[in-house]
Parts: C-alpha cells; sequence; structure tokens
C-alpha cells in the first residue's frame, strides 16, 4: 500500500493532469475560461479575487522554497534551523489565513448569487472542498506540527521525496514515518492535481501571459487628421485671439 500512495499515485495525478488539459483543449475550447461572472457581487469579488490569488501565489512559493530546496542550502546560506522554521510558521501561517478567507468570500458570493450558483458544475463543487481542504490541512500543519516544542522536519523526509519523484526514484519508505495531518495534506493535494482540469481551474493555462513580453503599441493621429488638428490655446490669451 504504501508503494501505490506514495510512488504510484503521484505520477497517476499527474498523468491526469497532462492528459486532461490536453483533452479539454481539443473539446472544450468554449468552458476554457473562468466563465466572467463580475457583474454578480462585484464588490466581494473586489476583495476576496486579490486576497485569495495573492495568498495562494505566496502558498505555492512556500511549497516550493520548503520541498525544492535542500536543508543543506539553508544552511550554507546561513539561515539557522531556528529562523527557517520561525518564517515558515508565521509566513504559512499568514498566508494560509488569507488564502482560506478569501475562499470562504468566494464560495459565500457563489452560494447566494443565484446566476452564479446555477453555473457551478459538480466538479466545481468538489474542487472548492478539495482546495478548502487542502488548504485547511496545509495551515493545520504548519500551526499544529511546526509549533510544538519538538516540531516535526518534513525537509528530512517529505522533501527528499518530492524530488525524487522528478528524478524518477521515489523512495516511499521516507512517508512511512511521515505524521497523519501531512499525508492527508499531500493526498488532498495529489486529488486536486488530479481534478485540476475538470474544473474552472484550469483557466490558469488561458491567462494572456503574452501581454507581458508584447511590444508597446504606439497610437498616432493620421496626417490627414493632424492638419486639422488647432494648436491648443495658451492660458493667458485674450478672447478672441488666436
Amino acid at each position: 500500500m504504501t508503494i501505490v500512495l506514495w510512488a504510484v499515485l503521484p505520477y497517476l495525478a499527474v498523468a491526469s493532469l497532462v492528459g486532461g488539459t490536453i483533452w479539454r483543449r481539443r473539446h472544450d475550447r468554449s468552458g476554457w475560461t473562468t466563465k466572467s461572472s463580475e457583474i454578480y457581487g462585484r464588490t466581494i469579488l473586489g476583495v476576496a479575487g486579490p486576497l485569495f490569488r495573492y495568498a495562494l501565489a505566496f502558498v505555492i512559493l512556500g511549497h516550493v522554497l520548503g520541498l525544492v530546496i535542500p536543508e543543506s542550502w539553508t544552511r550554507s546560506a546561513g539561515v539557522a534551523d531556528t529562523t527557517y522554521r520561525q518564517i515558515s510558521m508565521i509566513g504559512g501561517t499568514v498566508a494560509g489565513v488569507m488564502a482560506l478567507a478569501g475562499l470562504a468570500m468566494l464560495v459565500h458570493r457563489r452560494r447566494t448569487s443565484g446566476p452564479v450558483l446555477s453555473a457551478t458544475t459538480r466538479h466545481d463543487r468538489l474542487m472548492y472542498v478539495l482546495l478548502g481542504g487542502s488548504l485547511l490541512l496545509g495551515t493545520l500543519c504548519t500551526i499544529v506540527a511546526n509549533g510544538n516544542v519538538a516540531p516535526y522536519d518534513y525537509r528530512l523526509t517529505i522533501a527528499p521525496w518530492f524530488r525524487g519523484l522528478f528524478l524518477l526514484r521515489p523512495d516511499a519508505s521516507l512517508m512511512a514515518s511521515v505524521p497523519v495531518l501531512y499525508k492527508l495534506h499531500v493526498l488532498v493535494g495529489m486529488a486536486l492535481i488530479a481534478l485540476f482540469p475538470f474544473t474552472r481551474l484550469v483557466h490558469v493555462f488561458a491567462a494572456p501571459w503574452s501581454y507581458v513580453f508584447r511590444p508597446s503599441i504606439v497610437y498616432r493621429t493620421p496626417e490627414r487628421w493632424a492638419a486639422r488638428v488647432r494648436a491648443p490655446r495658451r492660458g493667458w490669451a485674450l478672447l478672441g485671439r488666436r
């Protein structure tokens, strides 16, 4: 069972992410975007949307730094384990709570707005449950496990296992002694990755990233109209004078 959970299931989740994204791109282009609903509950959306997105970005960044960067690298950089743990606990808690608050506001808006609720699919409902569960479990891991007198160092077990997945050499035995709270967090995260292409989260891949790199657009007045444009009058010009 350990091999299935920690050496097979992660690759099945990634296969679902890649294959589902390709399938939806080819067969559901009309539903690729998030189906904008800004006209409904714009006030709460203006607060909840940015709050959730920015907090989630920090959550993802924290996961990347904690799982990808080995513990020896941070020690070589002069960052003590206690300092790293404090930064991780404070930053992770703040980002997790903000993301949960933003998600709760978005779900409330979706539940209380008839047109928005009618456009919500069963996959979207499951996505909200998994996303909220993953954020809640991750925040609890940060507060409960790292806030103890003897905190659990996930960089000795979960991080090497995670890096081994990319090297196609996952060591499932590393996950055997991991606390249950962390295991649930990882399993819910894998379920969310597998479901990702079949929910509105897929609109992330449709973001207009090319706008950042496109050349500047220069607007010029056509020559035939430039001659008709009258020079602006000076502020101290007398009335009747040109």
